[in-house]
């Protein structure tokens, strides 16, 4: 049993030695985002990302970004990994109203192919944009581009709901930014999930995507009261 344990202890000692030269010689690359460069660090965790997926490192790298010390994807790679996944029809928006308008809306949707079950995705609405602070934020693109920032966070609310595994519980980078850090008097730091964000995480725990557990292992400098809130939606959920 010793010897197994040892010989256990030692493979392990010679993967984490592997990784670690193999992140290294990463880092050195100038054709990776500056995120990872000279930054052995950033890039373990990309490998580790990219072999839990069974991905290509520098694919990764090239669409896994970091924003505000946290990793976030892009947009676009999310809803490519969605429609090659094989389990859904191709992601399709539908919208209400005028771009311009107050009442414009978009949510994304696609079919479970099994079943031919339609799957609707969250809302999107100016109302939301606004109450969220995202089109007031600096350099949004929600001024410049809005019909394409509409389709990507409605793209990015379908996927968590429905095909969280495919993010591995991340967020967007956008979403990521959209997290809002507050100081408090102590000199810790904590953060704020949106109005959208609490009401995401909550559809998560009650359908059963994720756990309130889950979430907090996620984000554990979440504030106070809303690490209390998502507990007691947990309880009451299953009081129902």
């Amino acid at each position: 049993m010793s010897q197994e344990l040892t010989k256990s202890a030692s493979e392990a000692v010679q993967v984490w030695e592997t990784a670690q030269r193999e992140a290294m010689a990463w880092s050195k690359s100038t054709i990776i985002p500056k995120e990872y460069m000279n930054n052995m660090p950033n890039c373990l965790v990309a490998l580790e990302v990219a072999n839990r997926m069974k991905a290509s490192p520098l694919m990764v790298m090239q669409h896994l970004y970091i924003v505000h010390g946290r990793p976030g994807w892009s947009s676009t790679f999310l809803i490519a990994s969605v429609n090659q996944c094989g389990r859904f029809t191709a992601l399709r928006y539908e919208e209400k109203g005028d771009i311009g308008s107050d009442n414009y809306a978009v949510r994304a949707w696609a079919e479970e192919k099994t079943t031919n079950e339609r799957l609707n995705g969250t809302w999107i609405t100016w109302d939301m944009v606004k109450a969220e602070g995202w089109l007031n934020k600096a350099g949004s693109k929600w001024k410049t581009m809005p019909d394409q920032m509409f389709k990507y966070r409605a793209a990015a609310f379908w996927q968590r709901t429905y095909a969280p595994e495919i993010s591995m519980g991340l967020h967007t980078a956008d979403e990521v930014d959209d997290i809002t850090p507050v100081e408090q008097p102590k000199g810790t730091m904590t953060i704020r999930f949106s109005v959208s964000q609490m009401a995401q995480a909550k559809a998560e725990i009650e359908n059963a995507v994720t756990t309130a557990e889950s979430i907090l292992e996620r984000f554990p400098n979440l504030a106070p009261d809303q690490v209390e809130e998502l507990k007691s939606y947990t309880f009451n959920a299953e009081g129902n």
